[in-house]
């Protein structure tokens, strides 16, 4: 029998053997830390109670807001056979999708009806465009998924609003206009011009910012022009590949970005909106240095509104002050769409790895986004490359992927977003399970927090728990979404806010419960809901942490982490 001396030693162990490798660069999927282990049967002492590993073999099966009911489990640390593995899904215990989804809300999808069913198939954060819509269709679904999230102590959809940014499009056309290669086709900041060689562009600088010999991209590349000449109102193009130009259609310049501020007016009226609405996040556009994040968070400030920021990298001068970007944020997105019309279009897989990885490191969520199922906005089945897409996603340790015409007007929303669900389940299903969460070797080393959940995560993965934690502030959850245990995070919070920030986490499943002055009350209440829910078993066994920056039932200098059963 083994006691907790015993267990927390095995632990210091796998510790030492992760620190002794030279890691340069956190990765979750570093080769050397692919290994499962297989794990004998063993039954332990921890705190009076009987730890025994259960072998029963389960199936899982999706149920509400892309959580899965378990049905048969199968052990963690068996490395299953090609056959077992290849042409059916293999889960494993407790296991829900930990890739959280964000859904863009638009016409196909803004009915309450819609809502609810985007929740159910699996959406998680509620993304509003602004750059489509006014604030009365926006308040609209704001007050629909507030009403959605006031109904469940287990579910929630946590609202991302979307700034439009400096966007520079073309005018309003009356009917499309076909563009032929080697046309000859203008553009000018005259206002209202469109004829078939001369369309208008939102953006007065326009002429002075391109250069002959610039590439222009109008819809992200669907469509490209070479500067030919310049007049003091009109660039002169030629048409390099042609298509059909409609109105207000974006313009990039291959390689460059506007120099228009990060925020513009409309977008600080939309900031307001969000702040009188309390949405929990704000993605903002192109941003090109730390100073716009610096000046957004202390508009916040001065509003006492506590709405996170999540940077969009998606200009060409982004690139160069990625890390303080990134480290002036609260996460951020990967929106391919612009950033692969401003940069050479085979630099995007490699800037998605590496942003993937500095956010990682850094513990801040990171939503990969644009055209991840874009043909099923017009078909009923993804390509199989968008299938492989958003594996590659999963696989490189995103918090989040987005659809964004997907569900907003595409024909088939809850289908796209069904997809999305179960690729990410399956490919979370074969990732490799390390015991020890794959960390610089000093990182866990910073404050206590950080070495709890370190700790907290080998213990749950060694014992092949899922893991408990109450927490006031949300950062012992994030701390363990950073360290990416492989079992569920069931985050208990008794404030609303952060039960919907959490929900961007991956990982994290955010409870909502008001805490007992009592912790072993508080702790049976936490697991009644789960049995309720379906959610854990009577007799099956959870790791609890209690660490974190807002002591909860302890005093302040003492952290602790236990194994407890849950009770029937």
């Amino acid at each position: 029998m083994a006691t907790i001396h015993n267990i927390c030693t095995r632990i210091s162990t796998y510790r030492m053997l992760s620190s002794s490798r030279a890691v340069s660069d956190v990765s979750l999927f570093d080769s050397k830390s692919r290994r499962r282990c297989s794990l004998q049967k063993q039954s332990s002492s921890v705190r009076s109670m009987k730890i025994t590993e259960d072998n029963q073999q389960q199936n899982l099966s999706a149920s509400h807001n892309g959580h899965l009911t378990p049905e048969k489990l199968t052990s963690h640390f068996e490395l299953p056979n090609a056959e077992s593995t290849l042409g059916k899904t293999v889960l494993s215990p407790n296991a829900e999708r930990k890739t959280k989804i964000v859904c863009t809300i638009g016409p196909s999808t803004s009915s309450r009806e819609m809502i609810w069913k985007l929740a159910e198939a699996g959406m998680n954060v509620a993304r509003l465009n602004m750059s489509h819509g006014d604030h009365v269709s926006h308040q609209r679904t704001i007050d629909l998924v507030k009403e959605y999230n006031s109904q469940f102590e287990d579910k929630v959809i946590a609202i991302m609003l979307d700034t439009k940014g400096p966007e520079v499009r073309s005018g309003d056309v009356p009917q499309p206009i076909i563009l032929k290669e080697g046309q000859e086709f203008n553009f000018t900041i005259k206002r209202g011009i469109s004829t078939e060689d001369t369309v208008s562009v939102n953006y007065d600088d326009f002429v002075n910012d391109v250069e002959v010999g610039d590439i222009l991209l109008v819809d992200g590349g669907m469509m490209s022009l070479a500067v030919k000449s310049k007049t003091q109102d009109t660039v002169k193009c030629e048409v390099v590949d042609g298509g059909e130009l409609k109105s207000r259609r974006h313009l990039n310049v291959r390689g460059k970005s506007a120099t228009l501020p990060s925020i513009t007016d409309k977008d600080w009226e939309d900031i307001k909106f969000g702040v009188d609405n309390q949405v929990d996040f704000y993605a903002v556009s192109f941003v090109k240095d730390a100073k716009v994040v610096h000046q957004l968070k202390d508009y916040l400030k001065s509003c006492n509104a506590d709405i996170h920021v999540i940077v969009k990298i998606e200009s060409a001068d982004s690139i160069p002050n990625l890390h303080s970007i990134l480290s002036a944020s609260d996460g951020a997105m990967v929106a391919r769409g612009d950033l692969g019309a401003e940069l050479p279009i085979e630099d995007v897989p490699l800037l998605q790895e590496d942003i993937i990885r500095r956010c990682r490191s850094m513990q801040k969520p990171v939503i990969v986004a644009t055209n991840m199922l874009e043909s099923m906005i017009n078909h009923p089945t993804p390509t199989r490359a968008e299938v492989s897409d958003i594996a590659i996603a999963v696989r490189e340790g995103a918090d989040a992927v987005m659809l964004s015409g997907e569900t907003a007007h595409g024909k088939y929303p809850l289908k796209a977003v069904k997809v999305m669900h179960t690729v990410a389940l399956r490919t979370e299903s074969s990732l490799p399970i390390s015991i020890t969460p794959p960390t610089e070797s000093s990182a866990y080393k910073s404050n206590m927090g950080e070495m709890f959940a370190f700790h907290a995560t080998t213990m749950a993965n060694t014992l092949n728990t899922p893991i408990m934690v109450f927490t006031r502030t949300g950062s012992m959850a994030i701390l363990l979404s950073h360290y990416r245990p492989s079992s569920t995070i069931f985050a208990f919070t008794n404030e609303e806010r952060i039960k919907q920030r959490l929900a961007l986490y991956q990982g994290v499943m955010p409870i909502y419960m008001k805490f007992s002055d009592d912790a072993e009350e508080t702790f049976s209440q936490a697991t009644k809901l789960l049995k309720d829910k379906n959610l854990m078993k009577e007799g099956q066994n959870i790791t609890l942490v209690q660490s974190g920056a807002q002591p909860i039932w302890r005093r302040e200098s003492t952290h602790h982490i236990q194994v407890r059963k849950v009770q029937g």
